[in-house]
């Protein structure tokens, strides 16, 4: 090879991606591609793994945004997580074309695009159990390849606030499957306001709880949780923007869908599920979007299956600037973790606090609310909000708190310590320093050159 070509060829490689084919890419060819759009976008783009599967591939998300790297006060943080089961592969191809999508977008200076990364901090995981992903075989509704290499379900794997776990879940964790654990790791780094899971084998979203231990939760045959009415207009945005899903019977060998959205208890009840852990233990909104009858549909389905699944994907990250976002200030005017943000009548199993920026969002429709914030030392601070509809303006309405210090000479209404507090139920999965407490390897130094040989290689081979 002429030392001119060997030249040129990094060059090619930092130029935009040429088009994404409309394939089902293996594991070494998705991480490939990711490098790809990581080099030739660093602006915009940061390349992370959060750990390995059970035989040592890495769990790559890309993230992407105007501070990709580090969190941004006022930011949200958004993600996607695909193929956690390993034969349910459409979400692997469209969060592929959604990446290719924004980055285009971004470069080409369209509106859509330049208000979402402006706004949002977006992470796209697009497989979380490649080791299933290579075990699977093309059957439209067969489990060939569903679960991780060990043979376990990931989505019956996480921590259950429904079976008696919600004060010892650091013991369930250390049982959890390797992919598990790395997804739990990554929601302590980050403070993850909204979610979605993207499945196959139905069409419909589905929404929390997907459990019940038969308490006040369980209202005619549904698992409800104090956010039900979020999450369903959560549920109806992806479904309504969808191309059929709204339709709610599309898939011939299924339950028909009212709108094409379900509570998940109420479709099936569902121990160790991945959006009820978020929910509960990351105060993270979560769906499980199921995008396509089949399992594994045929390649010459792919691109409108992309096209049916679009225009819902966009809609859906832009909800993450529902309701309200703020900091909390102390009597000092420093913001402060751990303050208790709370709505009434949203009493939430593990309570709404706020995270190492002293931040807190809080995901609500259009409407009068009242918030109450403790924090130990401070007077209990109550508020009136009326928050409006903020997706279109592509921010949550903004109000910060500003506590007072409890006075000697006075005797005002205090926090109550035991309340505001760390509780032995919630305490673990506070994000106590800035790039979390879990570490985790990142596309850097050799493993970037190692990409690039590996980008050169396909390109000259």
């Amino acid at each position: 090879m002429s030392s001119g070509l060997l030249f040129l060829l990094p060059c090619l490689i930092l130029t935009p991606a040429a088009t994404l084919e409309f394939r089902y890419h293996n594991n070494p060819e998705i991480e490939q591609y990711l490098l790809q759009v990581n080099a030739s976008n660093p602006a915009i783009t940061h390349l992370y793994s959060i750990g390995q599967s059970v035989r040592g591939q890495q769990l790559w998300v890309l993230a992407l945004g105007l501070s990709p790297r580090r969190h941004t006060v006022g930011i949200p943080e958004f993600k996607y997580v695909a193929n956690m089961h390993g034969n349910e592969v459409l979400g692997r191809v469209v969060l592929l074309q959604l990446i290719d999508d924004l980055v285009r977008g971004y470069r080409n200076n369209e509106t859509w695009s330049l208000q979402l990364l402006n706004s949002t901090r977006i992470h796209i995981l697009p497989t979380m159990n490649p080791d299933g992903f290579d075990e699977s075989d093309t059957d439209c509704q067969y489990s060939q390849g569903r679960t991780n290499y060990n043979g376990v379900d990931l989505n019956r794997n996480f921590p259950d606030a429904f079976a008696g776990l919600r004060r010892q879940p650091q013991l369930a964790e250390q049982s959890c499957e390797a992919e598990v654990r790395a997804v739990i790791g990554w929601l302590r780094t980050e403070s993850f306001v909204l979610s979605a899971n993207l499945h196959g084998g139905a069409l419909v979203a589905s929404y929390p709880y997907d459990n019940s231990n038969g308490g006040s939760e369980l209202v005619g045959g549904a698992s409800v949780t104090p956010d039900d009415d979020v999450f369903v207009h959560l549920a109806k945005v992806y479904s309504y923007n969808h191309a059929s899903m709204y339709k709610g019977d599309i898939c011939g060998d299924s339950r028909p869908f009212l709108e094409g959205v379900t509570n998940g208890y109420q479709w099936y009840p569902l121990a160790g599920g991945m959006q009820d852990y978020n929910y509960v233990w990351a105060q993270c909104l979560e769906l499980t979007l199921e995008i396509s009858c089949c399992k594994f549909p045929p390649v010459q389905q792919l691109p409108a299956l992309w096209t049916d699944n679009r225009k819902s994907l966009l809609a859906f990250i832009q909800q993450v600037h529902l309701g309200v976002k703020g900091r909390v200030f102390d009597g000092s005017g420093v913001p402060v973790q751990n303050a208790v943000v709370e709505v009434k009548g949203r009493t939430n199993m593990c309570p709404f606090r706020t995270d190492r920026h002293g931040e807190y969002y809080r995901l609500l429709l259009p409407g009068n609310y009242s918030f109450t914030v403790t924090y130990p030392g401070h007077e209990v601070l109550t508020e009136t909000l009326n928050v409006p509809h903020g997706p279109d303006r592509y921010s949550a309405m903004k109000h910060d708190f500003m506590l007072r210090r409890i006075t000697t000479s006075a005797n005002p209404t205090q926090a109550d310590p035991t309340q505001a507090s760390l509780t032995p139920s919630c305490d673990y999965n506070l994000r106590l320093e800035a790039g979390g407490v879990v570490p985790r390897p990142t596309w850097t130094g050799l493993g970037a050159v190692l990409g690039l040989a590996a980008a050169l290689q396909s390109l000259v081979g």
